[in-house]
């Protein structure tokens, strides 16, 4: 029995995370050289991603029966997104303004140091325009854009070649074909890759209590329980509410991504189970083009725990400062962050990056003042990463049922764990379904739905 439990990989992630925040505790030095583990995990899963990426989203759109069914997924993610995301930062707003997790501290923006931002960015030194954002999403080559993770570059050609083989038709097969197989192999390396998840685990969080102490964690605790609160409020309300609309429970959906849950836990980036997500996905009954096109879509323009990260950040530090804010002002920061939060991705370290870059275009909030969530900030991205995944997931459900490519069947056998049981038992009795039948349902199933 231990050893089954043992034998899971999100309690094998839970030991490594406690082990981790332990040898911190006790042995911050030696806690600090275990960076490395942690760093060479989200290397190996950014090796990945970017073909994970342009393969499932190619692949999505070239099954779509046509171009109308592309753009009935596409505009309603769309829509969804936009919605989720101003949801998450509003809500963030208006958390940090009742709580005022900053006031009191006094901080004189003049003699902090600016130097220690510039380990984690260069967005700061110059402002990002709406027209530099359209502008960046033309990739200057598809090598250059694969070579550096850019996923909003990445999608954009991603769909162009996706429409572009929908276009050609039956001659576009082998390439499809090819896609398939190839995001079969790249699947199989993440597998090899999430064995080592516990370890990445211990590493990170050795490293981060070791490195800033918990300590530092105190110093800022306020700011850390509002933005955990704030995230659990949204997922229980805004999801739950999304989940109940969707006509599915949140409660078994979270315990059926558990793994994926405890995984982006320990290593606090929600890339680091995209591809297990979309199988899981899948595996529910959610149709493959779909899932393809929605999941990594959602990972750049459904990002709701960076937006509520965001925009707590943004005033916590205006409040530390003392930099007054008129409501015109916060509706301006809301209104940039709208904008500026679609390009981040699901990395640890990148919600940083985006402030940085949404302060400097602000021009009234001190870029400065970043310094003060240098020691909080590893802390807080597990919530904006779990709340991004489970977001991503909740939402790609959602868009699956409004467009009518589910088997609600398949969804609730998932949900209650029938589908991960002996297929033995099942047997061949009357009356009861076996392995074999289901797949066959689901075969059909899938058959009839957007491909």
């Amino acid at each position: 029995m231990i050893r089954k439990i043992l034998g899971k990989l999100y309690v094998q992630v839970l030991i490594g995370v406690t082990a981790g925040i332990a040898l911190g505790v006790l042995a911050p030095d030696i806690g600090s050289d275990f960076k490395p583990l942690g760093d060479v995990f989200i290397k190996l899963i950014k090796m990945v991603f970017a073909p994970i990426i342009f393969a499932t989203v190619v692949l999505g759109i070239a099954r779509m029966e046509s171009m109308k069914e592309l753009g009935r997924v596409g505009v309603r993610a769309l829509l969804y997104f936009e919605l989720l995301s101003t949801f998450a930062l509003a809500l963030g707003l208006i958390v940090v303004n009742l709580v005022q997790p900053g006031r009191g501290m006094n901080i004189d923006a003049a003699h902090l140091d600016t130097k220690a931002i510039a380990n984690y960015t260069h967005a700061a030194e110059k402002p990002h325009t709406f027209i530099e954002f359209l502008m960046n999403m033309v990739p200057t080559s598809i090598i250059d854009a694969l070579a550096k993770n850019d996923i909003l570059q990445i999608l954009v050609f991603a769909t162009l070649f996706g429409i572009a083989l929908s276009h050609i038709g039956p001659r576009a097969k082998p390439v499809v074909e090819f896609l398939d197989s190839f995001t079969h192999g790249i699947f199989s390396v993440v597998g090899m890759i999430m064995r080592l998840a516990p370890l990445a685990a211990f590493g990170a969080m050795a490293f981060t209590v070791g490195k800033y102490g918990l300590g530092s964690v105190v110093s800022l605790g306020k700011l850390m329980g509002t933005m955990y609160i704030t995230c659990a409020l949204f997922v229980v309300l805004v999801l739950g509410g999304v989940a109940r609309i969707a006509g599915f429970s949140l409660w078994k959906f979270l315990r059926y991504i558990k793994d994926e849950l405890f995984t982006v836990l320990g290593t606090s980036s929600s890339e680091s189970v995209v591809p297990q997500l979309m199988r899981k996905l899948e595996n529910a009954g959610v149709s493959k083009p779909v899932v393809g096109l929605v999941v990594p879509s959602g990972l750049t323009f459904n990002p709701d725990g960076q937006c509520i990260y965001y925009t707590m950040a943004a005033i916590f530090i205006a409040q530390a400062t003392n930099t007054p804010l008129t409501l015109t002002d916060q509706m301006v920061v809301l209104g940039v962050l709208l904008l500026t939060s679609k390009g981040s991705a699901g990395v640890t370290g990148s919600g940083f990056i985006t402030l940085a870059a949404t302060l400097a275009s602000l021009g009234k909030i001190p870029v400065a003042g970043m310094v003060l969530l240098l020691g909080v900030d590893r802390f807080m991205s597990e919530a904006r990463a779990i709340t991004n995944t489970i977001g991503n997931a909740v939402g790609t459900l959602a868009i699956a049922r409004w467009v009518g490519a589910v088997d609600q069947r398949q969804l609730q056998d998932a949900l209650d764990g029938k589908l991960a049981g002996d297929t033995e038992a099942v047997g061949d009795k009357a009356g009861v379904e076996t392995a074999g039948a289901r797949l066959a349902r689901v075969t059909d199933a899938q058959a009839s739905l957007p491909h």
